[in-house]
């Protein structure tokens, strides 16, 4: 039997992965269709490396001024970073078929990466605090930052939405689309924003599957993006709570002991993506290979 405080907890989990991976799963329907596969695990990293970066400039150990992952100075730091990512990933485009453009993405990620170990390095439980960025803080979830959340994810929605042509079009086709870098770079900013809302808590990794797998799996019964979205949006929302549950402790079994949240919730996803792959290679999908260009 759960007590008040359980049921609360579990509450503002849920509420939050039902809300985050609405627009996750949007934007990684695009992804996925422009084979950008990379580009939100770049941001995620770029957004970790702005936090750390805040954290290693403004902690101080002797007067005790010591910042958190999720205190409203980081957010500042991670929005410059995934700002200045967002308008790498939009201008460099390499036109040699030498170097494809998910290099160009890879190795984003890489110095990203490699830049989050440089500053953390040499600072007294630097390895711990880079840690936390892969991994996430569930402690760091409260109503306030759901609140925030929703209100962020409902004008981010609203914005793909006023301007779907255009972004749906950058997927079907790009030729159409005028000022293409500028559309690139909204498009890039708006998944960096989210990033920065749930790279504290969830962590780089976790964040990144929120976005690629529920879209992944949708993507090969759906080709139509209402459809995609909804049936994506359905199957991560079921992982992610049965993986919040084992998590947890739900299950009054040993085996389910301390099982980390993060890490949990991707082996959940990656199940559920894995029966999918298993589903369509025994039952091919018989339709051609168009992408509906409407919304």
């Amino acid at each position: 039997m759960l007590n008040n405080a359980a049921v609360n907890f579990f509450l503002m989990q849920l509420l939050l992965i039902a809300v985050v991976l609405i627009l996750h799963t949007y934007i990684g329907l695009h992804v996925i269709r422009r084979t950008l596969i990379f580009s939100d695990l770049a941001l995620d990293q770029l957004a970790a490396f702005g936090i750390l970066l805040c954290i290693v400039i403004n902690s101080n150990e002797e007067t005790g001024n010591l910042v958190r992952l999720n205190d409203p100075i980081t957010y500042i730091y991670a929005l410059g970073a995934v700002t200045f990512g967002a308008f790498l990933l939009a201008v460099i485009k390499p036109k040699s078929k030498n170097i494809p453009r998910e290099a160009v993405i890879g190795i984003t990620f890489a110095i990203s990466l490699l830049a989050c170990f440089a500053i953390t390095d040499p600072v007294n439980g630097g390895g711990m605090l880079f840690d936390a960025t892969l991994k996430g803080d569930l402690d760091f979830v409260t109503w306030g930052l759901v609140k925030v959340t929703v209100i962020v994810y409902l004008l981010l929605l609203v914005f793909h939405y006023i301007f779907r042509k255009k972004f749906i079009a950058l997927a079907v086709n790009p030729e159409t689309v005028k000022n293409t870098w500028l559309w690139e770079f909204l498009f890039f900013l708006t998944q960096g924003i989210i990033t920065i809302l749930i790279v504290p808590v969830a962590g780089v990794f976790l964040a990144y599957v929120f976005l690629m797998l529920p879209a992944a799996i949708a993507t090969m019964f759906k080709k139509g993006w209402k459809s995609a979205l909804l049936l994506g949006w359905s199957l991560g929302f079921i992982a992610c709570a049965l993986g919040l549950f084992a998590s947890y402790n739900m299950w009054d079994l040993r085996f389910f002991d301390n099982w980390p949240y993060s890490s949990t919730l991707v082996v959940f996803m990656g199940v559920f993506f894995l029966t999918a792959l298993l589903i369509r290679c025994i039952k091919p999908l018989k339709t051609n290979n168009t992408i509906k260009g409407t919304c």
